[in-house]
C-alpha cells in the first residue's frame, strides 16, 4: 500500500511523473455512468445502492487507469443523515429543507445517529476496497462545514452564498452552532469511511472563496483544522487533502495552518504562483481548467504540460481545478493522461 503513487506524493515525495485522478471522474460525461444511473432510478438511489455506487466508482478506473478512485457519493448526504430533507430536481440540482435560526439547528439529529443513514456508503467503501486494483488509491470525502452550511441554510446552491452570509452576520450564535454540528458530523462520517477502507480523505470547501478576512479564518480554516486534528488523532498517518476553492492568497500557509497533507488548487491561480507560494509547504493537487476537457486540442496538451513542469520541483498530484463537466469529451481525458505521462 505504501508504494501507491498518490500516497507517496502525499508523504512529500517528488515523483518523475505525477499521479493523476480527476474530480467527478465518475459522472455524466461517461456513457457507462449514465446507463448505471438510469438503472438505479435517480441520483440519490444511486448514492445509496452500494453495488451500483461501487460500479460507477470503478468505471473511470477501468477506462483510464487513474491512480486513485474517489468514492461515489455526495456532500449533501451528511445533512440528510443529520435530519435535513434532501431531494434532487432533474436539470437543476439539489434541494434541502432550510435552516434559518437556532431552532432549526437544535432540531437536527445527534451526530451519533448519522451512521444508520450512511451505512450504505460505508458498504460501498468495503466493496471498493476489495475490488479496486492493488495499485489504485481509494479516496473518501466530505464537504467542508462552510460549504455544507451554505446549502443547508439556502436549501440549494446559490451564486454568492448570500443566505449563509446573512445568517452568519445576523444570528452568529445559530450560524456557529450549525458549523459546529456539521464539523462534528464530518469527523464521524470521515472516520467511518476510513474504518471501512478509504486510504485518503478529501475535504471539499467549494465556496471557501466567498469568505473574506477573519471569516475565512473562522469558518474555512478553523473547521478544517479541527476535522484534520481529530481524524489524525483517531487514524495516525491518514493523509488528508484540503480544497478551499478560490481561496486565492488564503492558499498560502493553509497546509501548515490546518495540518493538511496536500492543498488542492482551483484554476484561478497559476501553477507558477502556486509552486512558489503553496507547494513550498508540501504536496499540491491540480489545477487544469475543466473547460479543456470540453475543448481539447493542442491547448489541452500544452496547458497540461505547463502544469506538470511548473510543479515538477515538488510533490504534485495532477488533477483539474474543479470537477469535470457533463459536456466533456471522454477522449480529452485520455489525451490529458497521455500528456501527463509523456511529459
Amino acid at each position: 500500500m505504501t508504494d501507491k503513487t498518490i500516497l507517496r506524493a502525499l508523504r512529500g515525495e517528488i515523483l518523475p511523473t505525477p499521479p493523476i485522478w480527476m474530480m467527478r471522474q465518475a459522472g455524466r460525461y461517461l456513457p457507462e455512468y449514465r446507463a448505471t444511473r438510469e438503472q438505479a432510478g435517480d441520483f440519490l438511489k444511486l448514492c445509496y445502492n452500494p453495488e451500483l455506487a461501487a460500479e460507477v466508482t470503478l468505471q473511470p478506473i477501468r477506462r483510464y487507469g487513474f491512480d486513485a478512485a474517489i468514492l461515489f457519493a455526495d456532500i449533501l448526504l451528511l445533512p440528510q443523515a443529520l435530519g435535513a430533507d434532501l431531494w434532487f430536481v432533474t436539470g437543476e440540482g439539489p434541494r434541502l429543507s432550510t435552516i434559518t435560526d437556532m431552532a432549526g439547528v437544535t432540531a437536527l439529529k445527534p451526530t451519533a445517529g448519522i451512521h444508520e443513514t450512511l451505512s450504505p456508503i460505508y458498504e460501498t467503501v468495503r466493496i471498493l476496497a476489495r475490488e479496486l486494483p492493488p495499485e489504485t488509491t481509494l479516496i473518501g470525502f466530505a464537504g467542508a462545514p462552510w460549504t455544507v452550511a451554505t446549502y443547508m441554510i439556502a436549501g440549494r446552491g446559490t451564486p454568492d452564498q448570500a443566505p449563509a452570509h446573512k445568517l452568519k452576520d445576523t444570528d452568529r450564535a445559530a450560524f456557529v452552532a450549525l458549523i459546529d454540528g456539521i464539523t462534528e458530523g464530518t469527523i464521524e462520517y470521515l472516520s467511518a469511511q476510513v474504518e471501512a477502507g478509504v486510504e485518503v480523505v478529501k475535504l471539499f470547501d467549494s465556496w471557501a472563496g466567498s469568505l473574506k478576512g477573519q471569516d475565512f479564518q473562522d469558518f474555512a480554516l478553523e473547521p478544517t483544522k479541527r476535522i484534520i486534528s481529530a481524524l489524525k488523532a483517531r487514524h495516525p498517518g491518514l493523509p488528508i487533502i484540503a480544497f478551499p476553492r478560490e481561496a486565492g492568497q488564503g492558499y498560502v500557509g493553509f497546509a501548515k495552518a490546518t495540518g493538511a497533507d496536500c492543498v488542492a488548487l482551483d484554476n484561478s491561480v497559476t501553477p507558477e504562483w502556486a509552486a512558489e507560494y503553496v507547494q513550498v509547504d508540501g504536496c499540491v493537487q491540480g489545477n487544469l481548467a475543466s473547460h479543456h476537457m470540453v475543448t481539447g486540442g493542442q491547448a489541452l496538451v500544452d496547458e497540461t504540460r505547463r502544469i506538470v513542469k511548473a510543479f515538477s520541483q515538488g510533490p504534485h498530484i495532477f488533477n483539474l481545478g474543479h470537477g469535470i463537466t457533463p459536456d466533456a469529451n471522454p477522449d480529452n481525458v485520455a489525451r490529458m493522461i497521455d500528456a501527463v505521462r509523456s511529459t
